[in-house]
């Protein structure tokens, strides 16, 4: 396999389509700096794949597209082809020959093409694999790479070997089988999760499933117990009902002859017991004004005694206040004698605290010069040392510098060999290459006015593409702007389908029958379903039906009546059903002449479509409904006709007959009725925009079609014009080439001796520098001896600093104790003054206040002792009234004794009688309770059995045993079987079903785990050998690799050694790799203390070493060779042509030497400004024989 040809068009500086064409061997490519030699190699680059612009020595991918000159307009693509003969079939694809193919436009487009096809970066990637082509192989190596391979860091360097060993497309596919193995890791810890959860479900689970089959089969055992004790007990209760009913009539007939009897001895009672309490009445207001008038004499004689208490008590108060003021004036004397103490003693502790102040901030001052002294020394002790490291390191660099001009004068003492070796060989030939240039201007002329013609259409036809590519732009933006709005509207159509379909906004029990419309044929569906509004109508038909719109529509009633009992069941709820077979209308609008009025638009069951079937129900719903325009309408039309119509407006507000009003603000948009309509609008909507992206997609492919017959024809154009500038530049490069070889021969002269001369120079300034170096060196070693002198001096005056400063902080912190003591003893004695004075202004108080007190004390005895004599007074009084008094309350007694004494017969009669009434009251109430506990046993059993199973004694009886059932067994089992139930505790009857369902999601689940588990294990086991063979691959080839290097490295530097080196401390897979050479005559070295040329010549030794092991099938280079001298040239040339027999060299060059070793040389220039042009290979090899 092997690079054929190479076609460039509108890329960087080749502006016009340009064809190489290679073949085996060694190709040259030459021409002067700038011309565009290494757009070449670029272009290479970016046909493989390159996604970098900073690598293709760009800012931005755009970058890459012709820009256009002064007198060109820029190109609106780039392309790049590359043609390989694949004949040995080395790629793993059928054809013979691969062309591969990438282009790009300034709109942002970009494609790439496998022969004509397009295709995937990642499939021309993979198209190279292990073959050293690609955009990080080996076989395009650049300006600037050979440096970056020694510079780079050993763990950059590891992906040029990784190539070259051929494990990168192993470490890819163990990348990708790593990226695998982490999802499914990710996979099974998901499930883990799911299933460590259904496994928490499952046992709880089970358990409940085993309960609820337990609790089910004894609750059907205690459903027939308890029917049949029903049946038994209402049996029992209703035979004791009858005969209490006969006990009760007997009871009541006697009670009620007794009752009479009573009531003649009640009115001869309540005539004795109304003259007897006439005489109770007076007999108590007599006792009571006695009672009243002793108690009035008791209060008086108490209130005496209260004041002779108080006057007593204010008088012993008044001697305890006489004592408190003589122990007031003793207070007041010693706190006196304490405050003048206290004064004194301030005054002196004022005194020793301004002395103590007065130490402690001299011992502060002087604490503060050692300080500053220490931090002098330690200054300048900090100064010398940094002035030694300081000196140190210019030392060390000083040093640097001087090996440095050593292998300059080594370099220098070379180059000076080489150029009088050059000036012998230039005076041997100086009077070559003369004439050559008038036969070829006319020549020149004729191509240029053709060239013109060209160029002027080749721009119409890139202009008319141009204005395609903006149309096509503003089609793709509208195109763009169609598929937003089409999936918009698409995805509300699906909202608004899904909401239909779960008839969102019904209530909960019409989602449950209409759930089950598949199941149940009967079902017709819900109102709003089934009627057809316009939008203008829809708020006034669904303010005329209310909740009717959402009443279910059934064929039957037997289907509603069944629906009715799905829905109470299952406790779903209720809902209104709507059967065709029973609704009917409810007889005309009362009032047709209303339809006349002015604002009436018509019947509401006129203004919606429906199915002629549902006619009934239209006209039961909305025949007696009015639509009018607005509210005012309705208004005057409802007074008109005495409110006796329901109307609604078409804003929704409703009247009712009678004259009630209804509206207001609705709290959302949407009804129901109009989603049917929405659901229609958006169908068409989403139909139209679709047909519209199919009509846009039609006009850009029609666009694009256009455009490329443009680019085509551009092409043909530029094919031509390629031509044309082809023979223009031969034509120029003929006439320039033999005027500009001699006027180098005469510049090389006088640049030969120059450098000479220079190179003189650079030896002389070479020893002078080398002189000053020495002198530095002596100077900064005097220097650091004194700096050290000096840092010795200072250590020791500092430990003197030192020591002061530790006895000055001692002193110090006795100043500061003694004054903080002081401190604090002022402030206990400032603390007792203050308390002092305020207890003598507290004592002087509380003087004043007995002082007053006592006056007060006086006045209320003198009140007190009137007020005694008053009372007594009063006494008198009252002792005089009650002894009349006693004397009435003697006679009324002796008159009631008398009555009393003629009514105990009376008193025997009836109570006999009240008490028989009693107890035959007592017997009624009894038997009633009875009846009633039994009414209640029997109510309590019906209530229970339909509470319990929705059974009445009548739907119970077909459940009655046939055998002889004794009621106290019945009542046994079923204690037993309640007992056991509530043994199984909270039973949950879903868990049947719950269980089932996890269980089968369970096994599900752990097929899938274990399926994961499997997948895992076999990548593991992928990544594992993979890693085993890339060890094995890797560990061979490096090897062999090192040893090719060592032999290319000595047959190019003539000698010397080369190695390779991995980081030991590294796994090998991944390990840095480094790069060690040592040139004939030189010790072992690290790269970058190589000059540029040994670094330069030991990267090709490195290339060529991988080259030898693994030939790529061609190998592009860009002067790689250009910081090498003439004899390395010829060594790296011949080196080159051993290579070829495996590899094809394509090599962009300024060296002599290399194009004296190509078999094929093009010649690359810049006729025209910024615009790179091929020359003739022909004529340029005539002139080489030449």
């Amino acid at each position: 396999m092997y690079l054929k040809s190479i076609e460039v068009q509108g890329f960087k500086s080749f502006a016009n389509k340009i064809v190489f064409d290679f073949h085996n061997g060694i190709t040259g490519i030459v021409g002067p700096n700038g011309s565009g030699k290494s757009n070449v190699a670029d272009a290479v680059r970016w046909v493989l794949g390159e996604q970098s612009a900073k690598q293709l020595r760009g800012s931005k991918m755009e970058d890459v597209i012709f820009a256009g000159t002064e007198a060109r307009k820029p190109v609106g693509f780039a392309y790049v082809s590359i043609t390989l003969d694949n004949a040995d079939h080395a790629l793993p694809v059928e054809y013979d020959e691969v062309t591969v193919t990438r282009r790009v436009y300034r709109s942002g487009e970009s494609e790439y093409q496998m022969n004509g096809h397009n295709c995937r970066l990642k499939d021309i990637s993979e198209l190279f694999y292990d073959t050293g082509i690609g955009k990080e192989g080996y076989s395009i190596i650049g300006q600037g790479q050979i440096d970056r391979i020694l510079s780079s860091k050993p763990e950059e360097s590891r992906e040029l070997f990784d190539e070259a060993t051929g494990i990168v497309k192993f470490k890819r596919r163990k990348n990708t089988a790593q990226k695998k193995l982490e999802d499914e890791k990710q996979n099974i810890v998901r499930i883990n999760d799911i299933l460590a959860e259904l496994e928490k479900q499952l046992g709880p689970l089970e358990k409940q499933s085993a309960a609820a089959r337990e609790y089910l089969k004894k609750k059907e055992a205690l459903k027939l117990c308890d029917v049949n004790m029903f049946l038994l007990e209402t049996e029992r209760v209703q035979g004791a009902l009858t005969e209490l009913e006969q006990k009760i009539s007997d009871t009541d007939r006697e009670l009620k002859e007794t009752t009479g009897q009573y009531e003649n001895i009640k009115k001869e009672h309540a005539r004795i017991e109304e003259e007897l309490e006439e005489l109770n009445r007076r007999l108590d207001e007599t006792k009571e004004a006695a009672s009243r008038a002793g108690l009035g004499r008791q209060q008086l004689e108490g209130q005496i005694e209260v004041l002779k208490e108080q006057i007593n008590s204010v008088r012993q108060g008044g001697e305890q206040l006489e004592g408190r003021l003589k122990n007031i004036a003793a207070d007041v004397k010693e706190r006196q004698e304490a405050r003048e103490k206290l004064a004194a003693e301030q005054a002196e502790l004022a005194k020793q605290l301004e002395a103590a102040a007065s130490v402690s901030g001299e011992a502060d001052a002087r604490l503060q010069e050692l300080r500053e002294q220490i931090e002098a020394e330690n200054t300048a002790a900090e100064i010398c040392k940094n002035t030694i490291i300081s000196l140190l390191n210019e030392r060390a660099s000083t040093k640097g510098r001087l090996q440095r001009y050593d292998a300059m004068q080594e370099q220098a003492q070379i180059r000076r060999t080489e150029l009088n070796q050059k000036l012998l060989l230039a005076k041997s030939s100086e009077e070559e290459q003369r004439v050559q240039y008038e036969g070829h201007l006319k020549k020149l002329e004729e191509i240029s006015g053709r060239i013109i013609t060209l160029s002027e259409a080749q721009r119409e036809k890139e202009a008319e593409a141009e204005g395609l590519r903006r149309e096509l732009g503003k089609k793709n933006e509208e195109l763009e702007i169609g598929q937003s709005a089409f999936h918009r509207e698409s995805s509300r159509l699906e909202s608004l389908r899904n909401m239909a379909e779960r008839y969102d906004g019904y209530g909960n029990s019409i989602r449950k029958v209409m759930e089950q419309k598949k199941n149940v044929p009967g079902i017709e569906g819900v109102v709003a379903d089934l009627i057809k509004v316009d939008q203008r109508y829809e708020t006034a038909i669904e303010t005329a039906l209310g909740g009717s719109i959402q009443n279910i529509v059934t064929e039957n009633e037997d289907t509603a009546k069944e629906l009715i009992e799905y829905l109470k069941k299952n406790r779903f709820g209720r809902a209104t059903f709507l059967p065709l077979t029973s609704v009917g209308g409810r007889g005309g609008f009362a009032k047709p002449e209303a339809l006349k009025e002015k604002g009436a638009i018509g019947l509401a069951s006129t203004l919606i479509r429906a199915d002629k079937k549902y006619d009934r129900v239209v006209q039961h719903l909305l025949g007696r409904v009015l639509v009018a325009e607005h509210i005012d309408d309705a208004i005057r039309i409802a007074r008109k006709y005495n409110h006796s119509i329901f109307i609604v407006t078409l804003e929704g507000e409703s009247l009712s007959p009678g004259g009630s009003m209804t509206g207001g603000a609705f709290r959302n948009s949407s009804n129901l009725l109009g989603r049917k309509r929405e659901l229609t609008e958006l169908e068409e909507n989403v139909q139209k925009l679709e047909a519209d992206i199919r009509e846009a997609r039609l006009q850009i492919e029609t666009l694009r079609e256009q455009r490329r017959e443009r680019r085509a024809e551009a092409e043909s154009l530029s094919t031509e014009l390629q031509r044309l500038y082809l023979q223009q530049n031969t034509a120029k490069m003929n006439s320039d080439q033999a005027k500009a070889r001699l006027d180098e021969i005469i510049e090389g002269y006088s640049g030969l001796r120059k450098e000479l001369s220079e190179i003189e120079k650079q030896f002389a300034d070479i020893h002078d520098s080398r002189e000053a170096i020495f002198r530095e060196i002596r100077e900064s070693e005097e220097q650091e001896k004194q700096n050290e002198a000096r840092i010795e001096t200072a250590q020791g005056r500092l430990t003197e600093l030192k020591q002061s400063e530790a006895e000055s902080i001692g002193d110090n912190e006795k100043a500061h104790l003694n004054l903080a003591a002081l401190t604090q003893k002022a402030g206990f004695v400032d603390e007792n003054a203050a308390r002092i004075e305020r207890e003598l202004v507290r004592l002087h108080t509380e003087e004043q206040e007995i002082h007053e007190g006592m006056q007060k004390g006086n006045a209320d005895i003198e009140a007190k002792e009137e007020g005694i004599g008053a009372l007594r007074k009063q006494i008198e009084d009252m002792i005089a009234r009650s002894e009349r008094l006693n004397g009435e309350t003697a006679e009324l007694g002796g008159k009631r004794e008398a009555l009393l004494t003629g009514q105990k017969d009376f008193f025997t009669k009836r109570e006999e009688l009240s008490d028989k009434q009693t107890r035959l009251d007592k017997e009624v109430f009894r038997l009633n309770s009875q009846r009633e506990k039994l009414e209640e046993t029997v109510d309590s059993l019906t209530d229970y059995m339909w509470e319990e199973y929705e059974l009445t004694y009548n739907t119970a009886l077909p459940m009655k045993q046939e055998e002889d059932m004794d009621l106290a067994a019945l009542k046994k089992q079923t204690s037993v079987l309640k007992d056991e139930i509530r043994k199984l505790g909270d039973v949950n009857v879903n868990a049947i079903e719950d269980y089932k369902n996890i269980s089968e999601r369970y096994e599900f689940m752990n097929t899938q785990r274990n399926d994961l588990v499997k997948a895992e294990e076999t990548l593991m086991g992928i990544i594992s050998e993979l890693d085993t063979g890339m060890r094995r691959q890797f560990e061979e080839q490096f090897a062999r690799i090192r040893v090719e290097f060592d032999k290319a490295f000595k047959e190019l530097f003539g000698g010397g050694k080369g190695t390779l080196e991995l980081d030991p401390d590294a796994d090998m897979l991944e390990a840095g790799v480094r790069i060690i050479a040592q040139p004939p005559g030189k010790k072992l070295q690290n790269m970058m203390q190589l000059s540029g040329g040994e670094k330069a010549l030991t990267a090709i030794s490195l290339l060529f070493a991988i080259q030898n092991l693994k030939p790529s099938p061609f190998c592009l280079l860009d002067e790689i060779e250009a910081a090498l001298d003439d004899s390395n040239v010829n060594r790296f040339a011949k080196y080159l042509h051993k290579l070829t027999k495996n590899t094809q060299f394509i090599i962009i060059t300024h060296r002599k030497g290399t194009m004296e070793s190509a078999d094929r040389l093009y010649g690359i220039t810049m006729q025209e400004k910024g615009v790179s042009t091929l020359v003739s290979v022909n004529l340029i090899e005539e002139e080489l024989d030449e």
